[in-house]
């Protein structure tokens, strides 16, 4: 886009742009492939040379409602990572939908960063860009995204378009919003991992349960914080080690120092563990590190964990891990988002209780997924994805 100095591309099921020497490209060959492959709706890139904005956003199915979905800012290390991003998440979006009961399509936003890295200039450019898909489309808070951000971006996108309409979520509750997602995604795993116990462990209580955390952010931290509560024993890992001690003094203060263990990125996978939490970027359970893995569960909160859905449920499956699947047990953010997306819809004021009614209900669908697994002979991923398609493919 930058070369022909194009600014806006969408590309649909039965239509591509016309674009000279478009089909010769590598990023439009592998495009072409994954929107078969996955059955996505529309993919719209957008280019603005005065920041060098690059942004790409796909909309896999809105057949239940709009799609949904975060807006994420990475560094990526080509275009064909920022695209295989927005392909796999914002299918794993209408997965996560459909499987909680939200009448919502699943949808995904990436800017991909240069290094002079996320500005406000960069925001404004891709708010400038929200009323060409705001119809398809609502951005919600992600990897390398804010509240304050989504503030900013809904303030832009109503100086643009002058009607009431909710194409932001995850809007401060200065603003009628919801705020940051990621306290409800935590509460959903924490469930999950309860439920998991319970029924794999025969284990009543989370006491002396351990635990291997990889990511200590938004989600990771919350988690940790609850599992501590229940005197569980955490492994925490994280990039970034003033997260790690920052959770080491906490756990100090209340007293509960050795129930916590420091671990390497790199190690996390081998601890000898009851549960392994992926909280961090997706695909980390994979060919390298599935061998690694002494785990008799994975519950956590990352998107697409498995880097192969089919081929990594099923040697997990073989190696008698039990996998709860990655987009019913994070469900409880755009569970949060959904209930604010209504209210400002319908021009009326956003409160948690609703959300909290059905983020409670997380462990009921995942244990359904169980029953689906272990009554048709397969990896409880294809069973999830089961359990969602009976829905957004009726």
């Amino acid at each position: 886009m930058k070369k022909h100095q194009i600014h806006f591309l969408r590309f649909t099921q039965d239509e591509t742009p016309k674009v000279k020497g478009l089909k010769d490209s590598k990023s439009f060959v592998y495009l072409n492939k994954m929107m078969k492959k996955y059955g996505h709706e529309q993919i719209d890139f957008f280019y603005d040379p005065k920041v060098n904005g690059r942004f790409i956003v796909g909309v896999h199915n809105t057949k239940l409602g709009p799609s949904l979905g975060g807006f994420r800012l990475w560094e990526y290390k080509n275009e064909q990572l920022a695209i295989k991003d927005v392909l796999r998440l914002s299918r794993g979006m209408t997965y996560k939908s459909a499987a909680v009961g939200l009448k919502l399509g699943g949808g995904k936003a990436v800017c991909w960063l240069d290094k002079k890295g996320k500005s406000k200039e960069l925001l404004k450019s891709y708010a400038q860009f929200l009323p060409f898909v705001c119809d398809a489309y609502i951005t919600a808070e992600d990897v390398g995204s804010t509240v304050p951000d989504m503030d900013f971006l809904d303030k832009e996108f109503f100086k643009i378009v002058h009607k009431k309409k909710c194409c932001v979520a995850c809007v401060s509750l200065k603003r009628g919003g919801s705020g940051n997602p990621s306290p409800f995604t935590s509460i959903g795993v924490y469930e999950s991992i309860k439920v998991c116990v319970q029924k794999f462990m025969k284990r009543k209580n989370l006491k002396g349960v351990k635990v291997a955390i990889q990511g200590m952010g938004n989600v990771g931290r919350p988690l940790a914080e609850m599992l501590l509560k229940d005197n569980a024993f955490v492994y925490v890992s994280n990039r970034s080690q003033g997260k790690v001690k920052d959770f080491l003094k906490y756990a100090k203060k209340k007293k509960k120092e050795h129930l916590v263990k420091n671990v390497s990125m790199n190690k996390i996978y081998s601890v000898d563990c009851d549960v392994f939490s992926p909280c961090a970027l997706g695909a980390v359970i994979n060919d390298k590190t599935i061998p690694k893995l002494k785990c008799k569960i994975i519950a956590g909160s990352s998107n697409n964990q498995l880097e192969d859905e089919v081929k990594h449920g099923k040697l997990l499956r073989k190696k008698g891990i039990k996998y709860a699947p990655d987009f019913i047990v994070n469900a409880g953010g755009v569970v949060n988002c959904y209930f604010e997306y209504l209210a400002r819809t319908k021009g009326g004021k956003y409160t948690k209780k609703a959300a909290m009614k059905l983020i409670h209900k997380i462990p009921r669908n995942l244990v359904r997924v169980f029953n689906i697994s272990e009554k048709e002979n397969i990896p409880t991923s294809l069973a999830a994805n089961k359990l969602a398609e009976k829905r957004f493919m009726k």
